[in-house]
């Protein structure tokens, strides 16, 4: 098997983490990661947070709807939009564009957590204000993401999948 295809195929969500630092290697590995990620135009329209600060990730796990597992994770990313690519690409830059440019960075960057020995969950509930005044964001950067990441303290199973049929038409 091709080996993205092995590491897309064994990344799970991870939510339980032990309490082990990530090496400052593997966290350059994230950050290229995330900034290899295309983009729309290759504006880059996308800010990242790599909070450690415990006091800051216990105030995002409550912005967060009290999913206290995001304050256990070593690292925890919040991915933001850059409300700038309106300028070149007006509402659609603005409600999609930025908003895929930072969900690819944001697979890219899962899948490298993954091939390093690091699990990691998408966490899209949360309440978005609460998180840009605990971070002082600036108005044009809006969080769209919060992903905590860590070494897992177990791996579930993987959740079944629907079938080709379902997820795919040909025409």
């Amino acid at each position: 098997m091709d080996n993205v295809l092995k590491t897309v195929k064994e990344r799970r969500s991870i939510r339980d983490f032990l309490k082990k630092d990530i090496p400052e290697e593997t966290l350059k590995k994230l950050i290229d990661a995330l900034i290899w990620a295309p983009s729309a135009g290759n504006l880059q329209a996308r800010k990242f947070y790599f909070i450690k600060d415990s006091r800051i990730k216990t105030n995002i796990a409550a912005a967060a709807l009290s999913q206290n597992f995001i304050a256990e994770a070593p690292l925890v990313i919040i991915g933001c939009t850059d409300s700038r690519i309106f300028f070149h690409y007006g509402e659609r830059g603005v409600n999609l564009y930025a908003v895929q440019d930072v969900a690819c960075s944001i697979m890219n960057m899962m899948l490298v957590a993954c091939e390093n020995g690091l699990g990691s969950v998408w966490v899209g509930a949360f309440r978005e204000n609460e998180v840009s005044e605990i971070l002082k964001l600036p108005d044009n950067l809006k969080p769209v993401a919060i992903v905590p990441v860590g070494y897992p303290s177990k791996i579930p199973y993987a959740p079944q999948r629907v079938s080709v049929k379902e997820a795919v038409e040909f025409r």
